[in-house]
């Protein structure tokens, strides 16, 4: 199985794109739950995030937590306690604070990336190894900041085999994303038929984008973005993520009524 499930959460947050560029796919007080399952059938885990408004150096941000977790039984084999933190810009979505909190089997990290906005420069603290390094930066987001950012992009336009991207700044580097548009499609869901948006993940290698084909992600085709359904094979079963629950949407969450 995958390592970190929130990593392979947040990657599924970065199909969410906006429709409507006038009104706001988000707001403070939105809560999404994810079940994460393993080849179909067994529970693996769980992952919910959340987003508010808070106080960061005298200024009002928008503040988003990630928290997952592996179910009671995944756990005896390998436990996974993952919290993502960001605070970023109301207006422009760029970051102004990361936190990373893991704990992996054993394996921890507990790290903060502080961005500034005006010299360009992130400074990352490890409370585990005790450093602080400083590290240039330019036009990214952190991987929570990137799910909101790109809710913000129009799909309205985007014709199959289009792409949308970013660059993320993870663990002191920068790394282009992007996401492939496979088309429109009907899902089937817990809460009844969803207009969706489908896309596959486009990994770097070397200086060329290469499609990673054992990932596939659907995303609501409303004015909200969500991603609601992902599927990944591994090298043994498969990896699923459903939207579970949700409320406080900034829009309506449509569904197909027959």
């Amino acid at each position: 199985m995958k390592r970190n499930l929130v990593v392979i959460l947040l990657l599924i947050s970065l199909g969410a794109f906006s429709q409507e560029a006038k009104t706001s796919p988000y707001k403070a007080g939105e809560w999404l739950r994810y079940k994460m399952s393993y080849s179909g059938f067994l529970k693996a885990g769980e992952a919910v995030l959340t987003l508010e408004e808070k106080e960061l150096d005298g200024k009002t941000v928008f503040y988003a937590k990630g928290f997952g977790k592996t179910s009671t039984f995944i756990g005896w084999f390998f436990k996974v306690r993952d919290t993502y933190e960001s605070y970023f810009d109301k207006e422009n979505n760029n970051p102004y604070l990361f936190k990373r909190d893991v704990y992996e089997g054993g394996y921890t990290i507990k790290r903060d990336t502080k961005f500034d906005q005006t010299k360009k420069i992130a400074t990352i603290e490890d409370h585990k190894q005790k450093t602080k390094k400083e590290v240039e930066f330019n036009n990214v987001q952190d991987m929570i900041s990137a799910f909101y950012y790109l809710r913000n992009v129009q799909t309205d336009t985007l014709k199959v085999g289009d792409e949308i991207g970013l660059n993320m700044f993870f663990d002191s580097k920068t790394f282009p994303f992007r996401l492939k548009l496979l088309g429109r499609e009907i899902l089937k869901t817990k809460f009844g038929k969803i207009n969706t948006l489908k896309f596959r993940p486009l990994v770097e290698a070397g200086r060329v984008f290469k499609e990673n084909e054992s990932v596939t992600i659907w995303v609501t085709n409303d004015g909200n973005k969500i991603p609601i359904k992902l599927q990944a094979s591994l090298a043994v079963g498969s990896l699923r993520a459903e939207l579970k629950a949700f409320k406080g949407l900034a829009n309506s969450f449509e569904i197909i009524f027959d």
